[in-house]
This record gives C-alpha cells, sequence and structure tokens, in this order.
C-alpha cells in the first residue's frame, strides 16, 4: 500500500476549490443552470480565457497564405495520399457530395475537402512582411472554409491572428535547431510535456502555470471572493495553477451532487433541525486533532463560497445569458453537442455575476479535442474548427450584451494548443510538429492583423531549402512568453512580475506583441 503524505498547508490551500464529499465545487455544480448574474460591472473588471485545443491543432489548414508561391507549395504538399488534406482555393465553389469535383476530379464524399468550398479571404490592415524564401512581391491570407464566424470577426476588428507562435527558451533559427547550438524546450513533440510548456513553462510536473500566477497576483483586488479568481470548466489544468490560489473548478452540470438543505432547502430528513446540526458538525473546528480541524475549515470555506455563488445567482438578470445556437455537424449535417460552447456559457454566466461577487479580474480555462489527427483530419479538423467558430462566436454575441452592458472589452480570449503538426500529410492526417497559428478574440483587441511573421512554407526540395521549417516542422518566430505576456499586461501584471513568471522573456524582442 503506497502512503501520500498531504501536510496541513497543502489541505487548507488546496481545499477552498474542493466541496464537501467531492472535487470541484460540487454545490457549486449549479452554476450552469442558474444563469447569469445582475448588477453592473465593476468599471475595471478584466477576464481573460484560455481556449485549449488538445492534442496539437493543424495550423497549417487554420490559417492560411495564399499567395501563388506558397499556396503552389501547400497544395502540391497536401494534395496526395488516399485523403488528401489540401484545401481548395479561395473562390471555389462548394461541390454537392456525390459529384466529380471540377477541380481535382475526385467524387467529392461527406469528408473530402471539395465539398466546403475554397477558403475564406482574409485582409489584414497592416501587410505581413515576406520572409526569406517566399517568391512574391506580398503576401494574402485565408481562413479554413469553416471557419466563417472567425472571419466575421476579424472583418470586424475583434479577433486578430497571431503567426508561428511556439514553446523556445530564446530565438532560435532552423540552422541553429540542426547545429543543436541553441537550448530548446524539453521533448519538444510530446503531448504531455508541450501542454505543460505551453502553460506552466516547464515539461510535465510543472505545478504553477502563468495563468494562476496572474491570479496569484491579483487575487487581492477580488476581495472575500477570491476563490473565484481562477476558474476552470475544463478539469484540472496547470494553466490555472497557482503558488497561493487554487483553481475552481466548474462544470456545466445543472444540478448539485449533494445539497445539505435537501431539495425544499429548510428541511432534511423530515426535520427542520437537521439541516443546521449536519452544517455545525461538519464544520466545526474545535476537534484536538489538527488534521481534522483543517479539513473542517476547508469544508466549511468551499459551503461558504458555494453559498456566496447560490446568492449571487439569484439576483434579476440571471437568466440573461443564453443557451448557444444547436450546432451542425459541418462534415455529417447532423445536429450535435457543441461542448466548447456550453463551457463558454458557463463562463459567460460567471463574467455575469462579477459585481454580485466583486470580482476584478478573473482567468477561465477551457478545452477542446481531440485536434491529434494522425489520421481521418479530413473527418475530425473541420467538424473539431467549425465547434470552435461556432463557441467563440456565441460567446462574443453573450458579451456583447450582458445585463444590457458591452463586455467585449473587459474579456480577451484566446487559443492554445500542444503544438501544430506537420507540413507534409501522412496519407489522411499529419504528425506532431512545432510552431503555429493562434486566435485572440476581444473588444480591446487590435483586430483585423497578423502579429508575428507568418513563415515561408515548403520542405527543402532540390534548390528550394526553407529558412523556417526544419523537417517537416515550422520553428517558432513568436514564442509562447512574448504571446502570454502581451496577455498578461493588458490584464494588469507589472513588467517586473512578468519577467518572473516568463524568465525567457528577456531574450525576445519585442516583449509585447501589439495585439492588445
Amino acid at each position: 500500500m503506497t502512503k501520500m503524505s498531504v501536510d496541513r498547508r497543502h489541505l487548507l490551500r488546496v481545499g477552498g476549490a474542493m466541496s464537501i464529499l467531492g472535487a470541484g465545487g460540487s454545490f457549486a455544480l449549479q452554476l450552469a443552470a442558474a444563469g447569469s448574474a445582475a448588477g453592473q460591472s465593476a468599471p475595471d473588471y478584466k477576464a481573460i480565457v484560455c481556449i485549449f485545443l488538445q492534442g496539437g491543432n493543424d495550423a497549417h489548414n487554420t490559417v492560411l497564405a495564399t499567395d501563388t508561391d506558397t499556396w503552389q507549395r501547400y497544395y502540391t504538399t497536401r494534395n496526395i495520399g488516399e485523403e488528401p488534406i489540401a484545401l481548395m482555393p479561395v473562390g471555389t465553389a462548394a461541390a454537392a457530395v456525390g459529384s466529380v469535383s471540377p477541380v481535382t476530379g475526385r467524387t467529392v464524399t461527406l469528408k473530402s475537402t471539395e465539398a466546403w468550398g475554397g477558403v475564406l479571404p482574409i485582409s489584414p490592415i497592416t501587410a505581413n512582411p515576406v520572409p526569406p524564401g517566399t517568391n512574391a512581391s506580398s503576401r494574402t491570407f485565408a481562413l479554413h472554409p469553416v471557419l466563417g464566424p472567425l472571419q466575421t470577426l476579424f472583418n470586424a476588428g475583434r479577433l486578430a491572428v497571431v503567426a508561428n507562435v511556439g514553446t523556445l527558451v530564446q530565438p532560435i533559427t532552423k540552422a541553429q535547431y540542426v547545429a543543436k547550438s541553441v537550448a530548446v524546450p524539453r521533448n519538444l513533440f510530446s503531448h504531455n510535456d508541450q501542454v505543460s510548456t505551453w502553460q506552466a513553462g516547464a515539461a510535465e510536473g510543472a505545478r504553477v502555470g502563468w495563468g494562476g500566477q496572474f491570479g496569484d497576483l491579483l487575487a487581492s483586488m477580488n476581495g472575500t471572493n477570491s476563490l473565484f479568481t481562477a476558474m476552470s470548466v475544463a478539469g484540472n489544468a496547470v494553466f490555472l495553477s497557482g503558488r497561493n490560489i487554487t483553481q475552481y473548478q466548474m462544470t456545466t452540470a445543472t444540478q448539485p451532487a449533494l445539497t445539505v438543505t435537501a431539495a425544499n432547502g429548510t428541511s432534511l430528513f423530515g426535520s427542520s433541525l437537521a439541516p443546521s446540526r449536519i452544517r455545525d458538525d461538519i464544520q466545526d473546528t474545535t476537534n484536538a486533532n489538527l488534521f481534522s480541524a483543517d479539513y473542517a475549515t476547508v469544508v466549511g470555506r468551499s459551503m461558504n463560497s458555494a453559498t456566496a455563488l447560490n446568492q449571487a445567482f439569484t439576483q434579476s438578470a440571471v437568466t440573461a445569458v443564453p443557451a448557444p445556437a444547436a450546432y451542425t455537424n459541418i462534415v455529417t449535417g447532423r445536429v450535435e453537442a457543441n461542448t466548447l460552447a456550453t463551457q463558454l456559457q458557463s463562463v459567460a454566466r460567471m463574467i455575469a455575476a462579477n459585481a454580485a461577487l466583486g470580482m476584478k479580474r478573473q482567468v477561465f480555462f477551457v478545452s477542446i479535442g481531440s485536434f491529434d489527427t494522425h489520421d481521418y483530419q479530413n473527418t475530425n479538423q473541420p467538424n473539431l474548427l467549425g465547434k470552435l467558430a461556432h463557441a467563440m462566436n456565441y460567446f462574443d454575441g453573450v458579451l456583447g450584451n450582458i445585463g444590457g452592458l458591452n463586455l467585449r472589452s473587459n474579456v480577451t480570449t484566446f487559443t492554445a494548443s500542444d503544438f501544430s503538426r506537420t507540413f507534409t500529410s501522412n496519407g489522411d492526417g499529419t504528425d506532431h510538429a512545432w510552431g503555429g497559428h493562434h486566435f485572440v478574440m476581444g473588444g480591446a483587441v487590435n483586430g483585423k492583423n497578423i502579429y508575428g511573421q507568418y513563415p515561408t512554407l515548403g520542405v527543402d526540395l532540390g534548390t528550394f531549402k526553407n529558412p523556417d521549417m526544419t523537417g517537416s516542422a515550422l520553428v517558432p518566430t513568436t514564442s509562447v512568453d512574448q504571446y502570454g505576456a502581451t496577455i498578461g499586461k493588458w490584464f494588469g501584471v507589472s513588467d517586473a512580475n512578468l519577467a518572473t513568471i516568463f524568465p525567457n522573456l528577456q531574450y525576445f524582442s519585442p516583449k509585447y506583441l501589439g495585439f492588445i
């Protein structure tokens, strides 16, 4: 039998995020059903929301360069194999399933890229520089054909793209990577290690994430309800783990796991006195055993927090946050659940409760997966990207009117993922790679632009030597440190503290990317 060592300090620290007989605030499971809280938003309220794309999203089919030279390399490389994964050019009409594609001459199936039409053009306000190795006078860009809602948000100026982001120790070139002359993060192509490095700056085993550290620094602004500073709707995430605060895990369930006061809130087992007696027993801190006393303190704190949530969620505007519209699978045409949209509904409800709870700064984590498209990429990635676009568009719409207030400028939402995927196809999918492209959304975002250098694409072939790609993986030109620090600076974290949270930030210039 293995013994687990738990000290009192650790129990008191983590226990605030637990509720009686269960982790994750089981009394607060009513959150998703209760709706958003009413009241006026604090003028200086800010929240950041991390959408983690679990498994490693293929960024090459998410944000595309469409200048002639780049597109030819992209299409030639990906239009191969049993199930080619190359998307259709801008302006290509969607072909009917069962017909013969006028572009490729193949029969169009449900999972064929011909069925979705051409990629959706976007026009950044500022021209992205043409990098060495790309034979073009200027560059043009597009999004995957299922990302129509994000194209609309981009054109409206509330969405930006950050290009070629990845985990880095310091700036590195392809030549330096090949020569192994510059340090790189541990286990570059390992899911677990790169998830951890994205969220916490170190390989698997890291215990403190940068979202949690933001919370450490700003939780005092939330007063007595600081327990709600870092909140996950997607289970435990190292991103939200701080040195002092502990993430509070919500769920989208509609009922609590246990209610001490029974259904009507006034009796238990037929007794009107039983609820208060049980609460007294549970929260009794007079036990001579210090561990038991500490446990009672933790449980009592959790119960009080649940009470605070339940009270906040009975305000007059509690039903202001609508449910997401039905989602239709882009591949099958069938209506199905979009768990990411449901998670963001819970986040929106918590944001709506900020005034009632006295919150000023909050960090949220949601996720969707799996983007690990080694196989069946044409079936899996389009549907996942469709859900991402559907959920982000829903969230933007909700934030535009929470209790009569437009909170878009108070909330910044961003994507993250383990890594991107290989530029080459394995026949019907892609493998683990490195740098990729990400979205940042919000009213404070300097949208309709691409930040960072969009790279040269194409594997080395003949006289063509790509300076940005080693093998079939992009060498990142923007670090996660720059990406996170830019978000943190908007959130209110000082330059000095950002330098501590992101110790490698000192090696990168500029430190802040300007997308917000």
